[in-house]
């Protein structure tokens, strides 16, 4: 673009000498020398591309067909004779400027064409400036629909939507990464650059971008595909221009990039040669098997069929056979046409004004005068914009973006001696086997394409790459170890190394459908672990293809690899000291706290008094002498833990007591029992660290694993002092230095990965025991450098690995571990936390019930004082003494408490008759007169 620009701004300067810029303009700034005509007898318009060219030989007999088309229409035009005046661009930038402002001269109210992007790009300058359209049937350029060229008006497809396309086929089959061939102009450029950002969202890319010159030679596409050849990707996307692209497949064959394993999308070029031609030539043919290009999709109508028919017949310039862009042209014309016609009918003249910008001085003969204006174009453009018909390509109307509506493609698959359809694109339902016109008014029908046949006749799809320079083996770094070197070590037999990660890549590997050439290569000096960060960096600055090892799968290192699903669940944890006690005589009080332990007492204690309460007047169980009674609450309280009591219960209320007690009693003694059992089973520690919170809040020194990432994480995230970590080089380090402790100068407990542990603690017949749980969650996984697809293939295989049962097979080959118990310290202990939800249903339901009995005790009690007692505390004055003594009181209530139900019930009853009779004495004497 930037190139057409300034040959644009050239030829400017040489048609404008600078001494225009200081002469003094006429006084009537508007217009000079107008030439107005309300209905023409003649309108002429303009065609601008190369004549001989792929699009031009199908696009000529097109536009010339409209033309007579439209000069025999009674409708459109009439008593209008329309004619086109042609220039050819010569596939030059210049001259085709040249061109256009020549044709200018003619006074045209539209320009059919160019063909060319770049071209485009500078003749819409000039339409601009005198208010011309610009109809571009085959100008694809994304970047040309900008508000910069108002007048430019694509009438074919953008190919914007023909990237998105492409994406969505390179999506379809899973290829990550494509390889882009184009022509480094203004429509290959700007097109790749569409497709880049359409793979992106489906998070794909454009792993390289192979561009060359438009006049490239033979040798320097040569030199250009065997730098492709050399690379990861053989997915590529071929954008380039239909006379030169037949070039590149030649090339490609002699270099044997058209087999099997590769995978070539050629963009709407490649269909445009193949449908010029009336039959290709075996040889042709014999380049292009297997590949798959993108065309123009144009539904098949009988309009459509009857203009190729008329097309083939008229034989001009010997073209027999007709491309999609004659379809555009030939729409073009009846564009301009149509909209003309709507012009005029709605009031338009046909007037073209000199504009006093365009005069020649100093003698120029560049005639610059003679370029006029059109009056109306601003609303001829509108007219045009706003047309709306079916034309042999298709419906005809312009979206906001002034793209045509409903873009669609037909994907082809090229084999034998023609092409076969696999399928249709669109913007509205993507990718399908159904023709998009059906689908418009319908709700998008599933993804799906039709089988391909793919170079080297290959029906299954390729997996889109290979390893890089062109199959260089596949340099895997593995770390020396010195400790665990069940899990990987050095080997003096071949292939150099061995282990269980060893043996897990290897058993990956032969599952994937094609080969992998691979070196290992040793990391570390042999004296010590290697650092894992320090061989995780050399793998993304590429000094090394891969990791296989005991490679934790970190935040830090997802950032710069891609890794394989993990093949080993890991995590951190504590290991501490062990020691077996034996059980200690006091073992039975163990299972509850001391609180737990109080309060259950108390409960005991308050259930007897209870239920002593409410069946004491009614149970003979509960009568008796002061110390009966006390011994039968003791009794009953305790009798109940057991379920032994021989007290029956036989008032409402304390059977009410009594079964939410025992309920409550069922479930301590459950949980005393299993917490009991527990805890005379499981062995002791001999340490205080009973997890990692523990292991924070301590201050004594912790061990690690030589290279391990253990001490970044306890350092960075859990903020413990990097003076408390102690390296640990090897096992027997890790089993001394827990075995003296930290006082002789040993450490309090080590971290590291769970596999590790598991190793040290059969290896030391567990003498050393995991305390709480893994505090990470991780695993170990195979590491490449990013975007590597090896990555995804490998997932895949270990996944299978695991369902088959050989990764079982393998770690039980290299790890065979005994299992020891991890250890919960304290955790059978029964807080009372864990019931006094019990407790509290159990003291409220006591405390309802005594409520309940006491209220009916003082109702009782009110009833049962003697009616002369009453009296005589209504009449008599208290006297004796200001603050009278309730004791008389309190013991008449403890003593009608301490009465029998039935004997309280019968003094109740004799009252009643007692008051009875007293109220029918007293009704039979007569009153005084």
């Amino acid at each position: 673009m930037v190139m057409g620009k300034t040959l644009f701004l050239l030829v400017l300067c040489l048609w404008i000498p600078l001494e225009v810029m200081g002469r003094k303009e006429p006084s009537s700034a508007t217009s000079v020398n107008s030439i107005v005509s309300s209905r023409p007898k003649v309108v002429k318009f303009g065609a601008l591309f190369p004549v001989d060219s792929v699009i031009g030989r199908s696009a000529l007999p097109a536009i010339l067909a409209a033309v007579k088309d439209v000069n025999s229409s009674t409708s459109i035009l009439p008593g209008i004779d329309l004619q086109v005046i042609l220039h050819s661009t010569n596939c030059s930038a210049f001259l085709g400027t040249m061109e256009a402002l020549q044709l200018m001269e003619n006074d045209v109210v539209a320009v059919v064409g160019p063909l060319s992007s770049g071209i485009a790009h500078i003749i819409s300058h000039v339409v601009n400036e005198l208010h011309v359209p610009l109809l571009s049937f085959g100008a694809t350029d994304p970047t040309l629909s900008s508000l910069q060229y108002p007048y430019f008006i694509r009438t074919t497809q953008n190919d914007y939507f023909q990237m998105y396309a492409v994406s969505a086929f390179i999506n379809y089959h899973r290829w990550r990464e494509v390889i882009a061939i184009y022509v480094d102009d203004d429509n290959g450029r700007n097109g790749i650059s569409v497709l880049g950002d359409a793979l992106s969202k489906k998070r794909g890319k454009i792993s390289y971008k192979a561009a060359f010159s438009p006049g490239a030679s033979e040798s320097d596409i040569s030199d250009l595909l065997n730098e492709v050849n050399m690379m990861e990707s053989r997915v590529y996307v071929l954008h380039v221009n239909p006379d030169t692209g037949l070039a590149i497949f030649s090339i490609a064959k002699k270099l044997r990039m058209t087999g099997s394993g590769y995978v070539w999308i050629s963009t709407d070029w490649l269909p445009s040669v193949l449908d010029s031609l009336e039959s290709p030539d075996p040889g042709t043919m014999d380049l292009l098997q297997g590949i798959v290009a993108f065309r123009h999709y144009i539904p098949d109508t009988d309009p459509k069929n009857n203009l190729l028919s008329r097309l083939k017949s008229q034989r001009v310039n010997e073209t027999v056979s007709f491309n999609s862009y004659a379809f555009y042209a030939y729409d073009s014309v009846w564009l301009a046409a149509r909209a003309l016609d709507a012009y005029l009918n709605e009031g338009g003249n046909i007037s073209f004004s000199n504009d006093p910008k365009f005069q020649d001085t100093n003698g120029s003969m560049l005639h610059l005068e003679s370029l006029r204006t059109f009056d109306g174009g601003p609303q001829f453009l509108q007219t045009v914009l706003g047309m709306n018909f079916t034309g042999v390509s298709g419906q005809i109307v312009f979206d906001m973006d002034k793209n045509l509506l409903h873009p669609a493609y037909e994907i082809l698959n090229i084999g034998g001696s023609g092409s076969r359809r696999i399928g249709y694109w669109s913007n509205h339902s993507g990718l399908s086997v159904i023709a998009p016109e059906t689908l418009y008014l319908k709700k998008p029908s599933n993804t799906s394409l039709h089988s391909v046949i793919w170079p080297g006749e290959v029906t299954a799809t390729p997996r889109g790459w290979v390893f890089p320079n062109n199959g260089q083996a596949l340099r895997i770094a593995v770390p020396n170890r010195v400790s665990y070197k069940d899990f990987v070590s050095k080997d003096k037999n071949p292939p150099g190394v061995q282990g269980y990660c060893i043996d897990v890549f290897e058993a990956a590997i032969k599952l994937l459908p094609y080969p992998v050439p691979r070196k290992y290569m040793l990391f570390g000096n042999g004296k010590r672990n290697p650092s894992y960060n320090d061989l995780v960096e050399q793998v993304a600055q590429n000094n090394f293809d891969a990791v296989v090892g005991d490679v934790t799968i970190v935040t830090n290192r997802t950032r710069i690899l891609d890794f394989t699903q993990p093949f080993l669940p890991s995590g951190l944890v504590v290991v501490v000291p062990f020691e077996e006690q034996k059980s200690s005589p006091w073992s039975f009080l163990e299972p509850f706290t001391t609180e737990m332990w109080c309060v259950t007492g108390a409960f005991f204690l308050f259930v007897g008094s209870v239920v002593w309460i409410l069946e004491h007047r009614l149970n003979p169980d509960f009568r008796g002498s002061p110390r009966k009674q006390l011994i039968t609450v003791f009794w009953f309280s305790f009798s109940t833990m057991f379920f032994s009591h021989r007290e029956n219960t036989v008032s409402g209320l304390g059977r009410l007591v009594l079964i939410i007690w025992l309920f409550v009693v069922l479930i301590i003694n459950s949980s005393y029992t299993a917490s009991l059992t527990s805890i005379l089973t499981v062995q002791q520690l001999s340490s205080q660290i009973v997890g990692i919170d523990s292991l924070i809040s301590s201050t004594e020194p912790i061990g690690i694993q030589d290279g391990s990432f253990a001490r970044k994480y306890l350092v960075d995230d859990l903020h413990i002092a990097e003076s408390r970590i102690v390296t640990l080089k090897n096992m027997e380090d890790y089993i001394n230095a827990l075995q003296r402790g930290p006082k002789a100068g040993g450490v309090v407990a080590v971290v590291d990965e769970l596999p590790y542990i598991e190793v040290l603690m059969s290896s030391s017949h567990c003498k050393f025991r995991i305390v709480g749980q893994e505090f990470t969650k991780s695993g170990w996984g195979f590491a490449f450098q990013r975007d590597s697809p090896l990555a995804v293939d490998l997932s895949t295989a270990i996944l299978q690995l695991s369902e088959s049962g050989d990764l079982q097979r393998i770690h039980d080959k290299w790890l065979n571990t005994k299992e020891c118990t991890t250890v919960e310290v304290d955790s059978n202990k029964l807080a009372l936390t864990s019931f006094w939800g019990l407790f509290l249903i159990c003291g409220i339901a006591f405390f309802i019930a005594l409520v309940i009995f006491f209220a009916r005790i003082f109702c009782q009690y009110n009833k049962f004082i003697p009616e002369s007692e009453k009296t005589d505390k209504e009449i008599q004055p208290v006297r004796r003494s200001r603050r009278p003594s309730r004791t008389p009181s309190l013991k008449k209530l403890m003593v009608f408490v301490d009465k029998r139900e039935a004997e309280v019930k019968e003094i109740l009853r004799e009252n009643k008759k007692r008051r009875h009779s007293q109220s029918l004495d007293d009704h039979s004497v007569p009153s005084a007169i």
